[in-house]
């Protein structure tokens, strides 16, 4: 999995490509952390580039959604490709998130 991150405007931008899994979880974790250590009051996590999200997947986002609250801070997810938004809406994770058609759309909602 790549992580790539980068700031439009006030919102820090967490993009990803490949797989979220076991093994790349970490990676993930890591790159938020970092950017709400940071200060970053705004997140944004592109999932465009993700094809796969496993549970262990869906775990690191539960720990960055609770570690975003006790920062103070508000997280959102845009570009979802059709196989992670059916996991994201099977898990219930739709319905308790911010999720965004577009990062451009997700980054007016925050600005």
């Amino acid at each position: 999995m790549q992580v790539v991150t980068s700031e439009q405007g006030c919102v820090g931008i967490i993009a990803l490509t490949g797989r979220i899994d076991a093994t790349t979880a970490s990676s993930f974790e890591t790159s938020c952390r970092e950017l709400l250590d940071s200060g970053a009051k705004k997140v944004v996590v592109d999932l465009g580039g993700v094809e796969y999200i496993s549970s262990a997947g869906l775990r690191v986002i539960l720990t960055m959604v609770k570690a975003s609250k006790a920062a103070a801070a508000t997280l959102a997810f845009c570009s979802m490709q059709s196989m992670v938004a059916e996991v994201f809406k099977i898990s219930g994770f739709s319905s308790m998130l911010p999720i965004y058609a577009t990062r451009d759309e997700a980054v007016s909602a925050l600005s």
